[in-house]
C-alpha cells in the first residue's frame, strides 16, 4: 500500500490527552501526534531518531537540557539516546514525527 489517509488509522493514546496516528515502511515511522492543551508527555529517551515538525499550535520542548517553544513551521532533529520532553500550553499541538528506524511499539 502506498497512500494513506490519516482519517482512517483509529487513534492510539500514548499519555491521558496525547494521541498519535502512525504509518510506516521498512525505514521510518511517522508519528501524527495530537496533543490537548496542558498535556505533558514526560521526559523520555529511546534509541530512535526523531525529526519532527510542528503542523498546529504552540508546543514546549526540552531537549538536553535545552528548551524551546516551538510554533507550526518550527523543526526539530532529536538523536537516539538524547532523553527529551514535549508539552502543550494553553493551546493544543499537532505534530508529525518521524522515527528512524522504525519503532516497533509505536506500530499497530
Amino acid at each position: 500500500m502506498y497512500f494513506y489517509n490519516a482519517k482512517d488509522r483509529a487513534p492510539k493514546e500514548i499519555v491521558p490527552g496525547a494521541t498519535i496516528r502512525t504509518f510506516w515502511g521498512d525505514n521510518t515511522l511517522l508519528s501524527l501526534v495530537d496533543i490537548e492543551p496542558t498535556v505533558e508527555v514526560p521526559l523520555h529517551t529511546h534509541p530512535h531518531e526523531q525529526s519532527g515538525i510542528v503542523l498546529e499550535g504552540e508546543l514546549e520542548m526540552g531537549v538536553a537540557g535545552e528548551v524551546k517553544v516551538l510554533n507550526a513551521g518550527d523543526i526539530y532533529i532529536i538523536p537516539g539516546g538524547v532523553e527529551h520532553y514535549a508539552k502543550t500550553r494553553s493551546v493544543r499541538a499537532r505534530v508529525l514525527d518521524i522515527f528512524s528506524p522504525v519503532r516497533e511499539d509505536y506500530k499497530y
